[in-house]
């Protein structure tokens, strides 16, 4: 079978050791939608969102992401980024170098997908845990094992108005350009390669919605203050389109903001959560 949960659960993926510049910063921040000094001017009020450190270790990628993962015998075509949270452990410098430490935790049957779950943190040259990343990937075409399901991952939506509503107009060209943050999988830009994936046209990447819904919040919320998120974590629910409208309801709880993103009404970010700083 293609994938192998003996082989892979546990498994050890190599250290990525990677560097960034504020350059680097930047560029993701204008990707994600920033349009505020804070994020998209390198003076020393240059604030760093947590989500790049999702994106830092393969910034400088120039191929499609590889999924040489250990007992696991699946293609791009496949894939699809299930879910992504983020912990910082301290706010993320304006430049930098950490390794990245990463195992597969687990393997998940979904009867017909798989879901790979893995966890990784980036440390400093001095042993210094910056942040934990965790993410899991759903392969369509490669459950049916009898594996365990997993855990309900669902956040429950509080039962009221959001206390903030925004909207951020996705541009014809995110993709590309989001695709500059070292993710160049043809499913965000080749049309030829996205309808072989089942799609009319070219995707927004689902990190992409992920890092603009944690900015809007953010903003909306957290007075632009990145320093105040603590972690960050959602499950991707539906595709966006370049030129999409993306509405992003928030529900502020005290320690905890509970987030929806959504396009005409269909939710395409849920079970996202950020709890504060």
């Amino acid at each position: 079978m293609p994938i192998d949960p003996s082989k892979a659960i546990g498994a050890e993926l190599p250290e990525v050791s990677f560097a960034w510049t504020s350059s680097d910063v930047l560029l993701y921040q204008l990707a994600i939608g920033a349009v505020e000094l804070r994020y998209t001017l390198d003076n020393d009020t240059l604030q760093v969102l947590p989500s790049f450190g999702v994106v830092a270790p393969s910034f400088h990628e120039t191929d499609p992401p590889a999924l040489d993962l250990p007992g696991c015998d699946i293609n791009l075509a496949q894939v699809l980024h299930g879910s992504q949270g983020i912990a910082v452990h301290r706010p993320i410098p304006t430049s930098g170098e950490a390794t990245l430490r990463t195992r597969i935790t687990d393997v998940w049957d979904k009867g017909k997908a798989a879901v790979i779950v893995q966890e990784g943190t980036a440390t400093d040259p001095d042993g210094h845990a910056l942040w934990t990343v965790t993410s899991t990937i759903f392969v369509r075409g490669e459950g049916g094992w009898g594996g365990d399901r997993g855990p309900s991952t669902a956040v429950d939506l509080p039962d009221r108005a959001p206390d903030v509503t925004t909207s951020y107009q996705v541009t014809p060209q995110q993709a590309l350009l989001y695709r500059l943050c070292g993710d160049r999988n043809p499913l965000h830009a080749d049309p030829e390669f996205a309808a072989k994936a089942g799609f009319p046209a070219p995707i927004l990447h689902g990190l992409c919605t992920w890092g603009i819904t944690l900015r809007e919040t953010t903003e909306a919320l957290l007075d632009g203050d990145a320093t105040a998120v603590g972690t960050f974590s959602a499950r991707f629910a539906g595709v966006v389109f370049p030129g999409d409208l993306l509405d992003v309801a928030m529900w502020d709880e005290g320690e905890r903001i509970v987030i929806q993103a959504s396009v005409d009404d269909r939710p395409v970010l849920s079970d996202a959560v950020l709890v504060k700083a």
